[in-house]
């Protein structure tokens, strides 16, 4: 297994659960994803989504630049474990620091691209995240109707059924973006649920954010008394890294000197101005002037106010938004009013009633623009959604398929099993589990030309139980079984590998013995004959049964090379017909001229009362 693809599966669900949490609580979600990264090892993936989620925190509560690295390795990592999924998000975190940075057109072509593959492969809160991106560069850029239409589909990606908390980052950059259209009371809407959605969680740099937006639309609605409130939040929001973000003091101030708290507003500007080394967007550099001439104003200092916002002109085409534009002229407008510059006051307030209308047709184009864009969109899902169900078709029937054959081949498994049965059934005695007939049929033409040609004796010994009739007709064919198999597990557990025992037919068996002379072979059934003698057939009431055997053995040596395998077996045959013959219970060694015989006798072959012993 490659490095890339080692499991750490601990880590990885640390650095699954540290992605889930970095918007509900931010200090557990740091801590999980290094965590996930100490304990990674090998495990690229579980070290790409780490990486991810410290790169968004980072680049939120750090410093775009810290993100950027952050992203970069992320991004590197997880293409090597070819995870699409996590190589777009780090691609929309890479853009949204160069948006952070002031460059939001060299972020929005990072991240545009990727628009339709995201809506391929994303779903709900990921696919959000990369189109609340391409909203923030666009916002960036001043072209709030495309901002206000990614922001609004970015909404509708969102799962219900899942709390992550960003769905109220949504609810905010969606309220932003309509207060920059003039939609306040539609702001205002989203702000207070997206508050809402922030009062369980740990996460108080968005509770800030949305909280300041708050404060923008009651001010700029005239109603800047009912910020107060807010604004006292925001105040007593921790000033560290995952608190109060710094750029909320412009805003508050406006409002507090607007609502008629002059201390307050000037509070808040010293702040801003303490802060400013920090300052990059155009939009904060006007509304941190609007702020100061507000203050100034408040201290009886029109003329220093307009001049401090003289300096801003001739303000810049990029990087503001029509609502900065048209607070800044309202207010230089009003102060060359009260300082009875009538002209200057005149031009301004052309401008601004010339930009105030251009806010109004944008948004009724942002809302047009959203239509088309949610338009675009359902096509391409349906697209995703057909691409999805012939994928899931095409996977049922791999599934299914893939039963198929394994129960195919459990078939064909129990086929053959049954197949090995039929023939060992076939080879075997069904009652003593011995070879039959048939298998000695087989095996001695092979072993008879075997011996032959090796040079070896092949030894054949046939064994008839005494008097078996007489068992089976005193005691029934139970009793008579009972001694068949016994004799049968005798022979097995005492015969070699490489010896054949078969039931020959009836009561009769058939021992092949390779390898071994006749004078061997005969040693061997003797030795096996006492065995037998020992065994005892409890029967009850006190009766046992013993038994006894005749065999004759006959072995190949000597035979010529026509010799037959039958012959040999016909000669051992001959011998056990001659131990018979001659009182049974004994051995016969037959084939040659001289015949030899040993008789073991038993006192009777017939039940006899005695204490039984097991058998």
């Amino acid at each position: 297994m490659s490095p890339g693809l080692r499991p750490a599966p601990h880590a990885m669900r640390l650095a699954r659960r540290a992605w889930a949490l970095q918007y509900l609580d931010v200090a557990a979600s740091v801590a999980l994803a290094e965590r996930a990264l100490a304990a990674s090892g090998e495990d690229r993936l579980a070290q790409g989504w780490s990486r991810l989620t410290l790169g968004y925190h980072r680049m939120r509560h750090r410093s775009p630049t810290e993100g950027l690295a952050e992203f970069g390795r992320a991004q590197a990592t997880l293409a090597e474990v070819a995870d699409r999924r996590g190589e777009l998000l780090a691609l929309a975190g890479r853009a949204r620091c160069c948006w952070a940075q002031g460059q939001a057109r060299e972020g929005l072509a990072i991240v545009a691209p990727l628009r339709d593959e995201a809506l391929r492969t994303l779903r709900h809160d990921e696919l959000a995240v990369v189109l609340n991106t391409v909203a923030g560069c666009h916002s960036a850029l001043g072209e709030a109707e495309m901002a206000f239409a990614y922001l609004f589909q970015a909404l509708r990606s969102l799962n219900p059924r899942t709390e992550s908390g960003y769905d109220a980052v949504i609810y905010c950059n969606l309220a932003h973006e309509l207060y920059h259209l003039g939609d306040y009371l539609e702001a205002l809407r989203h702000l207070d649920v997206g508050i809402a959605r922030c009062a369980g969680e740990r996460n108080p740099r968005l509770l800030g954010v949305l909280l300041l937006n708050r404060v923008v639309c009651l001010t700029d609605l005239a109603r800047p008394a009912e910020a107060l409130a807010d604004i006292q939040r925001l105040l007593a929001l921790p000033a560290d890294a995952v608190g109060r973000d710094t750029t909320a003091f412009e805003a508050m101030a406006i409002a507090a000197v607007r609502a008629g708290r002059s201390e307050l507003g000037e509070h808040c500007v010293n702040h801003a101005l303490g802060c400013w080394p920090e300052r990059a967007l155009a939009e904060k550099r006007l509304e941190l002037a609007v702020a100061e001439a507000v203050v100034l104003r408040a201290r009886g200092a029109p003329h220093d106010a307009a001049m401090r916002l003289e300096r801003e002109l001739p303000l810049p085409q990029e990087g503001l938004s029509l609502r900065e534009r048209c607070l800044l002229l309202a207010l230089l407008a009003d102060l060359h009013q009260q300082l009875g510059h009538e002209r200057e006051a005149l031009a301004h307030l052309r401008t601004w009633q010339a930009l105030h209308s251009e806010r109004s047709l944008l948004a009724s184009r942002a809302r047009f623009q959203a239509a088309s864009l949610q338009t675009e969109l359902l096509e391409l899902s349906r697209e995703r959604d057909v691409i999805d169900a012939r994928r899931r078709a095409a996977q049922r029937a791999r599934d299914e398929l893939q039963a198929l054959n394994q129960r195919l081949n459990e078939k064909v498994n129990e086929v053959q099993a049954l197949q090995a049965e039929l023939r060992e059934q076939a080879l075997r005695d069904g009652l003593t589990g011995l070879f039959n007939r048939r298998h000695l049929n087989n095996m001695l033409p092979a072993m008879h030309a075997m011996a032959m040609r090796d040079g070896q004796p092949l030894s054949a010994a046939i064994i008839d139980l005494d008097h078996f009739k007489q068992v089976n007709d005193q005691h029934g064919h139970p009793v008579g079984d009972r001694v068949l198999q016994a004799f049968g597990a005798l022979l097995a557990a005492r015969m070699r590998k490489s010896d054949v025992a078969c039931r020959y037919g009836g009561e009769e068996f058939c021992v092949l013995m390779p390898r071994t002379g006749r004078a061997a072979a005969a040693r061997k059934v003797r030795a096996l004959l006492r065995e037998w003698r020992k065994q005892h057939f409890d029967l009850g009431d006190g009766v046992a049964l013993q038994s006894a055997f005749s065999a004759g053995v006959a072995d190949s040596a000597g035979d010529s090379a026509h010799a037959s395998w039958q012959a040999l077996l016909r000669r051992a045959d001959d011998a056990a017909l001659a131990a018979k013959r001659s009182g049974r219970g004994r051995v016969v060694e037959g084939g040659g001229a001289e015949e030899q015989t040993e008789q073991l006798r038993l006192e009777s072959p017939l039940p006899s009362r005695a204490v039984s012993s097991a058998g």
